[in-house]
């Protein structure tokens, strides 16, 4: 599988891709990541990639030219993903990223200033995703993370392969989600605090049974709205 960055910071990637999984996807062979600096698809000598948007207001636009430039040669396949980082894209999530470690080739194109002209999301994206409710100053960390969480289902990127499956929302589908079950190691005492005896106790069905109601626990805590999903889309709505 490879991924496709499209960036004005290509430099940037030198810290995230050398590290945990998807080093070691990249080291057995497994992906492959390649960087692609924006502004050698631009034909005029000072390599401009943004101008001011149309209509007034403050910041500049990047511009479509070389975007299209830059995705038109890369592109492997009209199957590609073709991905805008972009505050207003809809939320990335597990499901998305099961759905993106199904195509052979990702192409992320990292948004910077005020945005992307939208002739990009409307006639060349495949998709236009967001990793939350907040503002980055550019899509660089967002396409760094869809890289980790997409390269995961990626066979041979994980050690274990099985881990994936009882990962946090590892059931993208499932109408009611938890999150992952609380984790504890030695020592068993920890300034007063004990590991739930039954961790301990060698009973492998008691520890299972444990593992399930502490995800709710947890989640009815941190993430209330995961149990609710199911409710409020079979209510029809998205």
């Amino acid at each position: 599988m490879v991924f496709d960055v499209i960036t004005i910071f290509p430099e940037f990637f030198n810290g995230p891709f050398e590290y945990g999984v998807v080093r070691r996807g990249r080291a057995s062979g497994a992906i492959e990541t390649r960087i692609h600096d924006l502004r050698a698809y631009t034909e005029d000598r000072h390599q401009t990639v943004d101008d001011r948007p149309f209509g007034g207001g403050e910041g500049m636009v990047l511009k479509p030219e070389p975007i299209f430039k830059a995705v038109e040669a890369i592109r492997q396949s009209e199957a590609s993903e073709v991905v805008v980082l972009s505050a207003s894209g809809r939320r990335f999530d597990q499901a998305e990223a099961l759905r993106l470690s199904k195509a052979a080739q990702v192409i992320l194109i990292c948004g910077r200033y005020e945005g992307i002209d939208e002739r990009v999301a409307e006639h060349l994206a495949t998709a236009e995703l967001s990793i939350g409710d907040f503002i980055l100053s550019g899509g660089e960390i967002g396409a760094a993370l869809i890289v980790d969480a997409v390269a995961r289902y990626v066979p041979g990127v994980v050690g274990k392969e099985e881990s994936v499956l009882r990962d946090s929302f590892s059931d993208p589908e499932a109408l009611e989600v938890t999150v992952e079950h609380p984790h504890y190691t030695r020592p068993a005492e920890f300034r007063g605090w004990q590991v739930p005896p039954v961790l301990i106790s060698g009973d492998h069905m008691a520890v299972k049974k444990w593992r399930a109601e502490a995800a709710t626990s947890k989640t009815a805590r941190n993430r209330p709205d995961l149990l609710n999903r199911g409710t409020y889309e079979r209510n029809g709505h998205d």
